[in-house]
Parts: structure tokens; sequence; C-alpha cells
């Protein structure tokens, strides 16, 4: 990985960026992120297993169904801030205390409306399920601590990752082993969404207590109406395109919930787990190189373009070689990991692994958007990729269950991430960017060329 951020920050950028210390810097940043994600990865694997095989498909698929259910809503809470509060961090740290209290303000009141949008729903929805209504509850009540999120934020804009890492890494373990003694002590299902929200408030402790000992404070936000009304104002194309996300990343669970029952949920769930485990791949990379992605531009343009295309090939060449394995080892490692009990599991994940390679394009897209002021031709996508989601779920559901939920986010990610873009001539060079870079086969040159940014 390192000589990879090595070649992907050439020698013209650090030069002209302060040379070697930003390339180390980069590179630990990444470093911290992937060691975080790792450890999530193994442990997370291994206690969401232990649980799956615990509770069983069905209450399995029941607490999904409730996460899935509140991940509907959750755009309220996040609101698309993440890359446009790091972009005024990076090009404005003077006013660093402004924007973290606007980002702070909108993320709090967000999340308030998450949780009365979601209880109000389920109950709507599911009105005699008085479980479902407990767990959306509790799961939602989470969302409010995820406000002081924007700590990270900050830390991003000076990629100092490792901070992060701590807060959350320790959350994290703890919730990990809450969880382990749960099942040893044979706990109800309502036990585990208790334990979800209990960890996002153990996150944001430890970021309070990180960002202090860098020297900050919470009391020295301000939050200005005009500053909230300018982020409200970057961020709305980016906040509808996170409720698109999170249809076509969530609706294929809860419609396989209201059509075949909490059992599908819970085999489609133990396949998507192990699929979208590898999606933090392609956001630590992209959170780390954000930062130089936006110096870069301001130094030259046709030097932003190619580092962006060699961005497109990393993505493509670590998706392509998870795909190609997990498509042939699928069936094997469902049973390894869950058993008899989930019959079904490896079909299905041999073919939800291939969303992988469109989501790692549309993560390494997602700053271009935001640095070419293209977020509105974003949402559209996004929003397109949804509703192509939900249609070919109710054509495929009824037919194929799981497997046909598992066809319908593949197709509407790829729809999504990579097809559109050669619909508009704005991000038409994009398209052909993530094309080429799926060619592994073919020389990549890397002299600079010259490349006209959209207007």
């Amino acid at each position: 990985m390192t000589a990879i951020l090595a070649r992907y920050l050439p020698d013209f950028i650090r030069e002209r960026l302060a040379g070697r210390d930003n390339l180390k810097k980069l590179i630990g940043n990444t470093g911290w992120l992937f060691a975080d994600r790792l450890l999530r990865m193994a442990i997370g694997l291994v206690v969401g297993v232990w649980i799956a095989r615990y509770l069983g498909p069905d209450q399995f698929g029941q607490i999904n169904y409730a996460f899935a259910f509140v991940a509907l809503f959750s755009f309220l809470a996040t609101f698309g801030l993440d890359g446009i509060v790091v972009r005024d961090l990076v090009q404005d740290p003077a006013r660093a205390n402004e924007i973290l209290g606007a980002a702070f303000i909108i993320k709090l009141t967000g999340a308030l409306l998450t949780v009365l949008t979601a209880i109000i729903a389920i109950r709507l929805l599911q009105p005699s399920d008085s479980q479902a209504h407990v767990l959306v509850a509790i799961i939602a009540a989470g969302t409010v601590f995820q406000a002081l999120d924007v700590i990270d934020f900050w830390f991003q804009a000076r990629v100092e990752a490792r901070f992060v890492v701590y807060a959350r890494g320790a959350a994290f373990l703890i919730a990990s082993i809450a969880r382990v003694v749960m099942i040893l002590a044979g706990a109800p299902l309502i036990a585990f969404a208790w334990v979800v929200s209990l960890e996002i408030l153990f996150a944001a402790i430890g970021l309070s207590f990180a960002y202090r000992t860098t020297g900050q404070h919470l009391s020295s936000w301000t939050a200005s109406l005009q500053r909230i009304q300018k982020t409200l104002k970057d961020c709305w194309p980016i906040a509808l395109a996170a409720v698109a996300v999170m249809v076509y990343m969530r609706i294929d669970q809860v419609m396989l919930g209201q059509m075949l029952g909490n059992q599908a949920v819970g085999i489609y769930t133990a396949a998507a787990r192990i699929s979208e485990v590898w999606y933090f791949i392609p956001t630590a990379i992209v959170v780390s190189v954000t930062p130089a992605l936006i110096e870069a531009r301001k130094v030259s343009t046709s030097l932003y373009y190619v580092r962006l295309a060699q961005l497109f090939r990393l993505m493509s060449g670590l998706a392509l070689v998870i795909a190609v394995f997990l498509t042939f080892a699928a069936d094997f490692v469902a049973g390894l990991l869950y058993g008899d009990a989930y019959e079904g599991v490896g079909t299905i994940l041999a073919i939800h692994i291939w969303a992988a390679l469109f989501v790692f394009l549309g993560v390494a897209q997602s700053p271009w958007s935001i640095n070419e002021g293209l977020t509105r031709i974003a949402l559209l996508r996004t929003v397109l990729g949804a509703i192509a989601n939900v249609v070919l779920n109710l054509l495929l559901i009824p037919r194929y269950g799981p497997i046909g939920a598992a066809i319908a986010t593949t197709v509407s990610y790829a729809l999504s991430a990579v097809i559109l873009n050669a619909f508009s001539s704005s991000t038409r060079r994009i398209f052909v960017m993530q094309l080429k870079s799926m060619l592994l086969f073919v020389p990549e040159k890397d002299e600079p060329y010259e490349a006209k940014r959209p207007g």
C-alpha cells in the first residue's frame, strides 16, 4: 500500500506541496485507517457470524430489517456533510470553529428528525409488530450521538486519522466484547440493539476526548445562521443523493422483509455482510487522498486528472481481485462461516460481490464531483439508480427471492456509479476513465495530459 500511494502522489506534487513530509503524512494516515478497518473487518466478521449463528436466520433477519429501516431515514442525520465540511476546513482552516459549529447544529437537528420519522414510519407500516417498534426506536436513538462526528471531519481535513481510530476503535472493541458476553449469557434480541446505540455513544465520547487532547474545545464552536445556510445550500444535493444511496443500499432488505419475511432478510443479509465488509477500502483511501486531490487541482489541471485516473485504476484492481476470488469461493466461504442453517448464501454472495466494483468506482468519483461542483448531476445519477433498484426488486424478488435482490443491487450500482456517467458531457470523461480502469491489461500512461474541466 505504501508503494502504491507513493506512486499516486508523484514528485511534482511532493515538491510543490511541502515535500516528503506530506507524503509520509498521507501514507501514515491511510495506514491508520486501514489498520482500523482491518481490525473491524476481522473482529466484526467473526462476532457478526457468531451473532448470526446464535440468533438464527429469523431473528437475525428481524434485527437487520430494523437496521435497514432506520438507515432509510439516516440521511437526515448525515445530510451529505462529510465532503463539504472537509472541503471547507481544508480551504478555510481559520474558520474551523464556525464550520464545525454549523455542521454540528445541522447534524443534531437531522438526528432528532431521524428518530421521530423512523418511529412514526414503523408504526404505520407494521402497526401490530411491537418488537419491530422497539428495535427501530433503540437503533434510531443512536443517531443522536452521531452529531459529534463533525470532529471526525476536522481530523480528516488535517489528515490525522489516528485520533479517530483510537476513539472509534475503543468503542468498537467494547461493543464487540459486550456482544460476545451477551451471546454466552443467552441475551435476548433487544440487547443487541442496545449495544448498537451504546457503541455510537462511546465513539462520540472518545472523539470529544481526542479533540480536546489536541488543544481544541467544543465550547469554541460557533453557529452563525449565515454559515448554516451556506452549508445547507452546498450540501443539499449530496443529502438528497444520500437518500437515494440509502434506498438502493437498504431497500432490498426492507422489501424482502415485507414480501417474504424475516428469514429471507436473514439469508440475504448474511451474504451482503461478506460482500459489504470490503467497502471500507475505497472509503479509507479516498478520505486520505481527498485533501491531496484538492491541492493537486490548484497546482495543475492536467496532473489532477492523471492522478484521478490512477485512483480509478487502483480501485478497479482491488475490487476485481476481491470479486473474482469470492465468485469462485462463495459456497465454501458461506458454508464455513454460517453453516447449514443459512443455505443459499453462497449463490447470493457470488452475485452481490460484483456490486463492490461499482461501489469502489463510485466512491473514487465522489471527491471529483464535489471539486467540480457537479453534485447535482451526482444526485440525479443516484436517484435514477435508486429508482432502478426499487423497480428491479419489485420485478425480481417475487420470482427469485434473495437472489433477485442481489441482482437488483448489482445492476443499480453499475447504473448509478458508472453507466449513467456516459449520458452527460460533464461526466463522460469520468466514464471513459472508469472503463479504462477496468481494463487492467492496458498499459497506463503516466504523462500528464491536458484536461478541460467541465463547466
